[in-house]
């Protein structure tokens, strides 16, 4: 990693760290938390510009895919599960029939 990487991410590191330490507290001071999350937001901006500059990757702090490909993405994931289930369950009565019919052919013999 190059050192502007390297340097944004401690600073992403503990802005983070420190939002947690706020928002862990009871009662949980609310100007505190505010000035925390302002920090976290810019920290992970700041990361964020310099991977996109270092390497050309989008922010990967935002949902970039939308609802309707999120949803075909689902779809496709399900019908892909299901057509194995039906091939190992096709497999199984196939391996089940053959052990059947073996197991026939050597009492026969």
């Amino acid at each position: 990693m190059t050192k502007k990487i390297d340097t944004a991410l401690k600073d992403l590191t503990h802005a983070l760290e420190k939002h947690a330490q706020i928002v862990g507290l009871k009662p949980i001071p609310l100007k505190k938390a505010g000035r925390a999350a302002a920090e976290l937001r810019s920290a992970a901006t700041a990361y964020a510009t310099i991977v996109e500059q270092k390497t050309g990757q989008t922010n990967p702090f935002i949902d970039f895919l939308d609802a309707a490909t999120i949803e075909s993405l689902t779809k496709e994931r399900e019908f892909i599960a299901a057509r194995k289930a039906a091939e190992a369950k096709a497999e199984a009565k196939a391996q089940a029939k053959a052990e059947a019919k073996d197991s026939k052919a050597g009492s026969e013999a």
